[in-house]
């Protein structure tokens, strides 16, 4: 990998934290809301904002991250949703593993559930979804 490379790398990197920032306020708000305000059980709760982030954070990662010109969007969206599928199974895997378990605070466990799934959602979307940039 030459210099140019991991310049190029390490721009998309911060791009995709970025988003990441976006989707986290939307997921985190949308959580927030539903939890707190209407009542709904905190799992649910938790797997609605992390869903309708997801689908901003498609569109975000697509556009501007990746700058993906793929015209095949219904197809990426099936990758990008096999990879936040199993994003979801981690997110509330720690997220319940933390909160439950471990006796941490929800939207601290949440933040540090997030921070796990992280890596697996960069990675996934890299060299499944957005594979175009490789």
């Amino acid at each position: 990998m030459n210099w140019d490379n991991i310049k190029a790398l390490t721009f998309v990197v911060f791009k995709f934290g970025m988003a990441g920032v976006t989707a986290v306020c939307i997921d985190f708000g949308i959580t927030w809301l539903l939890k707190e305000k209407a009542r709904i059980n905190k799992y649910i709760a938790n797997s609605t904002g992390f869903t309708i982030s997801a689908v901003a954070n498609f569109f975000i990662n697509k556009f501007w991250t990746f700058s993906d010109p793929n015209p095949e969007v219904l197809q990426q969206f099936l990758k990008f949703s096999i990879v936040i599928g199993f994003g979801l199974l981690i997110n509330n895997g720690f997220l319940w593993l933390l909160h439950k378990k471990q006796g941490i605070k929800f939207y601290y466990a949440k933040i540090l559930a997030i921070l796990c799934t992280t890596l697996w959602n960069f990675i996934g979307n890299y060299l499944f979804t957005f594979t175009l940039q490789q």
